[in-house]
């Protein structure tokens, strides 16, 4: 193997180790958990989105109650392989950003690592007085520190939020709290373009990513993060 090729190589793999979960997105009833239990095992990388909305539950996308207590358990015994992360739209929205944490406060002890915030309408979320609601969100990701990371989904609708955030925060995020970039809201709609990942914090990328673009769309990816230390998800 000549020089050149080593080098491309080595930059390459390096470039892979910045990447730290795979999410997968939208299971249901109609998969066994114990699947997605042996897919951990082997793929301890990927992050499983469970997609929580309470007029929307059973149906397709969005996991029953008994499904999600039977997840639960396959994560506790996983030894700690399962990556779990709460994906949060409609009313279950509006009661974090009104400091209701009812909901909240299950999810460690079903094995969810993650928190991710969909204050957009399309989600189901009143996104009228996403500024006000920083305060508030910002107390319960202090409350959940040690136990729950926080993902606040960035677009152009969600920007009084993300942006009241970045003002309170001083640009520097603590641990616990990221962002994920996808302009199409959940809709599956694929970006045109992927920007940089700030120096600042950590993000993720979002938006119409499937079987059929993902490789593509990682080697975007990676040319795009190419110039940063961050890694991204």
């Amino acid at each position: 193997m000549n020089n050149n090729k080593k080098l491309k190589i080595d930059h390459e793999e390096q470039s892979i180790r910045r990447l730290r979960k795979l999410g997968l997105c939208g299971a249901d009833d109609s998969v066994s958990p114990n699947m997605l239990g042996m897919i951990c095992q082997s793929y301890p990388f990927v992050e499983f989105g469970i997609l929580f909305r309470p007029d929307k539950e059973g149906e397709p996308r969005y996991a029953s109650k008994e499904w999600v207590q039977r997840l639960g358990t396959v994560a506790m015994l996983s030894s700690d392989k399962m990556n779990l992360a709460a994906h949060l739209c409609g009313t279950r929205v509006n009661d974090a950003l009104d400091g209701n944490d009812a909901f909240l406060s299950t999810l460690p002890s079903l094995g969810f690592k993650r928190v991710q915030i969909n204050a957009t309408a399309v989600n189901g979320v009143d996104a009228s007085n996403l500024r006000q609601s920083v305060p508030t969100l910002v107390s319960l990701m202090e409350k959940y520190k040690h136990s729950l990371a926080f993902i606040i989904q960035k677009n152009e609708e969600t920007k009084p939020l993300w942006e009241g955030l970045i003002q309170h925060y001083d640009a520097v995020f603590p641990d616990n709290v990221t962002m994920l970039v996808d302009e199409s809201k959940g809709t599956g709609t694929l970006a045109s373009s992927w920007p940089s990942p700030p120096k600042q914090y950590n993000i993720g990328y979002a938006g119409g990513i499937g079987p059929s673009n993902i490789k593509n769309v990682l080697k975007q990816l990676l040319e795009v993060t190419s110039s940063s230390d961050s890694h991204f998800w």
